[in-house]
């Protein structure tokens, strides 16, 4: 139980999870089901589906509407799935934690708001008010995606957002009055020049103070500039002076400082948030190590026989071979015991990521080795890997682009063929597995491969009516293959593969953008959702209050709130910012001017604050992840790999060994024959010291996998794609600047402590040496 219980620690240290539960044999078990990730993906399944039940409820998808005695139940369904995995939460956390903390409070108070409304609604359409019944609940079915226990990271980043708008309230409050003194100025200023009119609907120019402020704010954005400045501009070109003047001052000054204030406060509270995480994951790695520790030389240690059986509860599919490089890591020193200072380093160390390299024979020369290993075979596998092979299609992808830009389709089965020549070649050489390695093999295989079914279609078809859609796809397809030179090229996949890393962690600032989507979309069309027309044979958008404005005649009218989907693109537009003002000016004209405090408030929470937010983390993963592509990470674990011998060599490709990626928190099976990893017996330190001086570690050597067995292993020089561990890295430099304090008891401590209040000894394997 005490090893069952250590690895249940180590995983979460691991995987940045901060569970609470009882230490009792059924608690763990109940905690390890709930982590599992079948449990976890039924959760999510279950709230998408819940979010989802808005594109067929009124207003509905055209030709997707469902009536509301169908879709209730499933959104009942939905919320017993998400009880129950709330009630399994309960049944293994200790005492009152559960009640206390505050994301159970919300998904429970969320979910009994929700069956008030579904049981309201129900009642007001049943007793003939159909027309005063609104599901004005369902603003409030994010709330269940951030606060369930998987959503950390959402979570993470909206409490950050939460903290960091104080900090910026200050800035705001001096902006939003730095227009009210510009807009009372240009009232003044232009209130007495009746000749004035807007160039666009002609209405009267600068006449009402809101609409004054309401048109400067949108010049902060550029959206109306220069229109709203040309009537003064033509009447008197010094007029000028006050937009240039308020331009700089409003976009140029304020807007930069903004920008500065959110990126200094976010990235602040981030790394307090992340003090905390690093805090409680060596919570977590201390309580495995008191779980595990055994008294050696009077001191408390873990030895190196529990650490194999440690490992084969933690990573059970992974073999002696693994475990013996992470114990010779960490075993520095071939004592055959780690104390409680090298064990905090266990999270980190299961979090590199290793790539093993095992003897596999191609296929062909597996069945037909004759003729694999004919001097044929041999000369055409090396001028495949030969450069000058790629650069030579390389040059077919350019001229081949000449080609589609002049619309020269008769070369096209030329170029499938060559293209298609060129895979079946990169198959023969490298084989399927090591052809698939590369993200451009496959990219490429897709590419072609669906291009030359396209084509075949598009060949067969006789008539131009069948075959427009397929050709389309066929013109997108060929143009695809352009991308080609991309991969090609050293500097460009430093680039892409340096936002392939990042790009996990760029999800969760695209859930957090989906959840402020959710909340205007649904809002939207509660209000708007019936009063605008997407028809475009339809006049002014069926709605007379629309004739001669510049919303119809501008044809946005399927810019509405008619359905969620459309809904989402709307709210994409505005985030764009051009012409936004355009689209708020039709739903103030069917409505009134408060409706602009709908689209400001979208404009000041996702543009201005989540936007900046998001430009902020891109810029720092970028400049981390860039960096640790370049070849300037190294570790403890490539150079004990290199001390064993077990490094890749750089070999003619043609003897290498195929690689595939493996990592160490995605175990998958692996057989290695004829290596047996015995621990050697424990040593006194004065034993160690002994062999050390003596320049023989007999131990280390017997532990130590033979470099004759075929097996190699390899460090992955690309970032972590966990969103996690970049976050530890990001502030990786400056934790270990500061200082250490005395460790809290529990999780549950440290939960209640305020992030400023931690200051975590720092944790990193550059202290393995």
């Amino acid at each position: 139980m005490n090893l069952y219980l250590a690895a249940t620690f180590i995983r979460d240290a691991q995987y940045g999870r901060n569970g609470q539960f009882e230490t009792d044999e059924n608690s763990v078990k109940l905690y390890n089901l709930y982590t599992h990730w079948l449990p976890k993906v039924v959760a999510y399944f279950f709230i998408l589906l819940l979010l989802s039940l808005a594109i067929f409820e009124k207003p509905a998808v055209p030709g997707l509407e469902i009536e509301y005695y169908v879709t209730m139940p499933m959104e009942v369904i939905c919320l017993v799935v998400i009880g129950s995995r709330l009630f399994h939460l309960k049944l293994f956390s200790p005492g009152k934690t559960f009640y206390s903390d505050k994301k159970n409070l919300v998904v429970i108070a969320t979910m009994v708001v929700v069956v008030i409304d579904m049981i309201s609604y129900i009642a007001l359409v049943n007793s003939g008010q159909a027309m005063y019944a609104y599901r004005w609940s369902r603003p409030l079915r994010p709330l269940l995606l951030v606060n369930i226990k998987e959503g950390r990271q959402i979570r993470r980043a909206f409490r950050n957002i939460r903290r960091t708008l104080p900090d910026i309230l200050n800035v705001l409050v001096l902006f939003f009055l730095s227009i009210a003194l510009f807009a009372l100025m240009a009232l003044k200023i232009f209130e007495r020049r009746p000749e004035l009119r807007l160039y666009t609907d002609n209405s009267p120019y600068f006449k009402h103070y809101g609409d004054i402020y309401f048109q400067l704010y949108v010049l902060v954005t550029t959206a109306n500039s220069p229109d709203i400045m040309m009537p003064a501009f033509d009447s008197n070109k010094w007029f000028s002076l006050f937009f240039i003047v308020y331009v700089v001052v409003c976009l140029y000054l304020f807007m930069s400082i903004i920008l500065a204030v959110i990126y200094k406060n976010y990235r602040k509270h981030l790394k307090n948030e992340i003090k905390k995480s690093v805090f409680i994951k060596r919570v977590k790695l201390e309580r495995a190590f008191n779980e595990l520790k055994e008294e050696v030389g009077g001191k408390s240690v873990v030895t190196e026989k529990t650490w194999y059986v440690l490992m084969k509860e933690v990573l059970p599919n992974k073999t002696q071979v693994y475990y013996s490089l992470l114990w010779l890591v960490l075993d520095k020193d071939a004592n055959g015991y780690i104390d409680q200072k090298m064990f905090l380093q266990v999270a980190d160390l299961l979090n590199v990521e290793v790539s093993e390299i095992r003897n596999q024979k191609h296929l062909i020369e597996k069945y037909w080795p004759h003729v694999y290993n004919s001097s044929v075979s041999i000369a055409v596998r090396q001028v495949v890997m030969h450069k000058f092979f790629r650069y030579f299609f390389d040059l077919a992808i350019v001229v081949n682009a000449f080609f589609i830009g002049f619309n020269l389709d008769e070369a096209e089965w030329f170029f499938l063929s060559v293209f298609t020549c060129e895979i079946i070649l990169k198959l023969y050489t490298y084989g399927f597995s090591e052809f698939c390695r590369r993200f451009w093999n496959i990219f490429d295989f897709i590419v072609i491969s669906a291009a030359f079914i396209a084509t075949i279609i598009e060949a067969a078809l006789e008539e131009l009516q069948y075959s427009r859609e397929t050709l389309d796809v066929l013109l997108v397809l060929r143009i695809l293959r352009l991308l080609k030179l991309v991969g090609s090229i050293d500097r460009f996949k430093i680039i892409i593969g340096t936002l392939t890393n990042i790009a996990p962690s760029m999800f969760t600032y695209g859930g957090v953008l989906f959840v402020f989507y959710y909340v205007f979309a649904i809002i939207g069309m509660e209000v708007w959702g019936t009063m605008l027309s997407g028809d475009v044979n339809i006049t002014f958008c069926n709605n007379p209050k629309l004739n001669g404005s510049e919303f119809a005649r501008d044809h946005y009218c399927n810019n509405n709130f008619s359905d969620l989907l459309t809904s989402f693109v709307l709210l994409f537009e505005l985030m764009v910012v051009n012409q936004w003002h355009v689209l708020t000016s039709g739903f103030v004209a069917v409505t009134s001017a408060w409706a602009r405090l709908y689209f400001v408030a979208f404009h000041l929470l996702v543009v201005i604050v989540v936007l900046n937010i998001f430009l902020a983390f891109i810029l720092e993963a970028f400049m981390l992840e860039s960096s640790l592509s370049t070849g300037k990470f190294s570790n403890a674990v490539e150079e004990k790999i290199k001390e064993m011998g077990l490094w890749v060599s750089k070999k003619p490709l043609q003897e290498q060994l195929p690689v595939e990626h493996v990592q160490i928190e995605a175990p998958q099976s692996v057989l290695v024959d004829n290596i047996e990893v015995q621990p050697g017996p424990t040593q006194t330190p004065a034993e160690s010291e002994a062999a050390e001086a003596a320049d023989v570690v007999p131990e280390m050597k017997e532990r130590r996998p033979r470099a004759d067995t075929g097996l190699r292993f390899r460090i992955a020089r690309r970032g972590t794609r966990k969103t996690e561990i970049l976050l530890q890295r990001m502030f990786e430099s400056e934790l270990l600047h500061e200082e250490g304090q005395e460790m809290p008891a529990t999780e549950h401590e440290i939960e209640e402590m305020e992030p400023e209040e931690i200051r975590p000894t720092p944790l990193t394997l550059d202290n393995v040496t």
